[in-house]
């Protein structure tokens, strides 16, 4: 069971208030993304694809918390009753499943008062007992092809995130999984998802 799109976007609306930035359009985007691509892979369910991408960082609802934003959607969805989502929460960051892989820190402010080493392994600990199924690589693949502006090449993203946050040892290999997921539903389209996500040319070279 997953909240309907109406709810899916009542959860960013309310979470937007509560931390205010780019992210509620960014995740708008990769619901949108995730939903044109579903409508072209047999058994993917369009619908299910829009709100698991709306809602992949929900955890940023509760402020700037870095890569705690993971636990903290995961938390929230749960106690909303919705685990697959909170499922999407865990996983969107993980093309590769390891929990270094991870841009960012886990170190919240000292003023949050959370042990961020605490929750990196609850994270890796959930983490490493899913295996990961179409909609976790799709969500993956969306989260990399959407700024807050639109849809834009990989690349771009990717340059974006390690201004943001430095690179790290696994950047690429993250990078190759991620090319991976790309061919993976490619493939099944017959098309590539460039051609399937409007404004993609504008919004890289803008």
């Amino acid at each position: 069971m997953i909240p309907s799109i109406q709810q899916a976007e009542t959860y960013l609306r309310e979470g937007f208030w509560q931390n205010q930035g780019l992210w509620a359009d960014h995740s708008r985007y990769v619901g949108q993304a995730a939903r044109l691509i579903a409508e072209r892979v047999p058994g993917l369910d369009p619908d299910r694809a829009q709100v698991l991408g709306m809602l992949h960082d929900i955890g940023r609802r509760f402020g700037i918390t870095g890569n705690l934003h993971i636990i903290d959607g995961y938390d929230f969805m749960m106690r909303q009753g919705f685990p697959d989502v909170a499922r999407i929460c865990l996983t969107h960051s993980f093309p590769l499943q390891d929990i270094e892989s991870c841009f960012g820190s886990w170190q919240p402010r000292k003023s949050l008062k959370r042990d961020g080493e605490a929750e990196k392994q609850r994270v890796a600990e959930l983490l490493s007992g899913i295996t990961y199924d179409e909609y976790d690589r799709l969500i993956q693949l969306c989260d990399a092809l959407a700024t807050s502006k639109g849809f834009c090449l990989m690349e771009k993203r990717w340059v974006n995130v390690v201004m943001r946050y430095g690179p790290n040892p696994y950047m690429v290999p993250k990078w190759k999984a991620t090319y991976k997921i790309k061919e993976h539903f490619e493939k099944q389209m017959g098309v590539s998802v460039y051609e399937i996500l409007p404004g993609v040319k504008e919004n890289t070279f803008a």
